[in-house]
């Protein structure tokens, strides 16, 4: 099968389009056919050997990808899943199949949820992943119908989900975005927009006098942030933090590797969209072949929504 990988860390370049040996199934699990597979700054850490291995990783190639929506081709016993399935997955890079930049995939069936209705399997590659963290972020940070909740990276994947997510939570909330993005991001439902960059947490806090109760911080702001969190607020990370904010104020390392298996929270990302209370963005479609582009777009800033392979794509003779 076709799939997309590196045989050695490094640049975009190093990305090779690879024949590997078609998986199967085992028990409690999936087998799908990929249709689209979401490109996110974890496959590009994955990539450039930022992340290392780690005992028990399987040997090269390292197929990268957290994010598929497909079509269920083959049940492993006890899955509940049936081959003609159209549905989203988190993938695990670091498994014994590798990730999800692959014609298909095998995956636990907790890690599955059912394709949001009214939506294009492109579109729905974009949500497993981001959005599963977004909703483990807003978990761990346990604000209350009405509290305040601050966004930084609100225009971005993970920030935009952060939002809408938030606003559905009955939460205010107050987002960065450079001018060109503030209209977007008033769109994904914040309530007010301040302009972004490094003096953001003054701009919130004149806004939020007392400071906000959690801050979801997208833009990996850091210490730049924390003066806008009230005394004993909580503040969500994604790249992992370990500066000490001071003021009783928690921060919460948010890893959504260990999270994957929980199909409720996917469940409930799937009938958020159909609600129309959480929106699919995808920026560019890509076949596999140019992954290499589309990791140094992504790497090069600025993507609004998120870039997509498409394995329906033919390989080029």
């Amino acid at each position: 099968m076709r799939a997309v990988g590196v045989l050695e860390f490094g640049g975009p370049d190093a990305l090779r389009v690879l024949d590997l040996p078609e998986p199967h199934a085992g028990p409690g699990e999936v087998r799908i056919r990929v249709h689209a597979a979401a490109v996110n700054p974890t496959d590009t850490g994955l990539r450039s050997g930022a992340y290392g291995r780690r005992p028990g990783d399987h040997d090269p190639p390292y197929v990268p990808g957290m994010d598929v929506a497909g079509i269920v081709d083959e049940v492993g016993e006890g899955s509940p899943w049936r081959a003609g399935d159209e549905v989203i997955a988190v993938v695990l890079p670091t498994g014994p199949h590798g990730g999800g930049y692959a014609e298909q995939v095998v995956v636990p069936a907790e890690q599955v949820a059912r394709k949001p209705a009214g939506a294009d399997l492109i579109s729905a590659s974009t949500l497993p992943m981001n959005g599963l963290t977004a909703r483990v972020a807003l978990d761990a940070l346990g604000l209350s119908r009405g509290q305040t909740l601050a966004v930084t990276g609100a225009a971005g994947a993970f920030g935009g989900y952060v939002v809408q997510l938030a606003k559905a939570d009955g939460l205010r909330v107050v987002a960065d975005a450079s001018e060109r993005d503030e209209e977007l991001v008033r769109d994904l439902g914040a309530d007010d927009v301040v302009r972004r960059g490094d003096d953001v947490a003054t701009r919130i806090r004149a806004l939020v006098p007392d400071g906000v109760d959690g801050l979801a911080d997208g833009a990996v702001q850091n210490e730049h942030v924390v003066p806008a969190i009230r005394d004993g607020g909580g503040m969500a990370v994604v790249r992992g933090w370990d500066g000490d904010p001071g003021r009783g104020i928690t921060i919460h390392k948010i890893m959504v590797f260990g999270h994957v298996r929980d199909t409720p929270s996917l469940d409930r990302l799937c009938q958020q969209v159909e609600a129309g209370l959480v929106t699919l963005r995808v920026a560019r479609v890509f076949p596999p072949e140019q992954a290499a582009e589309a990791h140094r777009a992504l790497e090069a800033g600025g993507t609004r929504g998120r870039f997509v392979l498409d394995f329906t794509h033919a390989p080029r003779g």
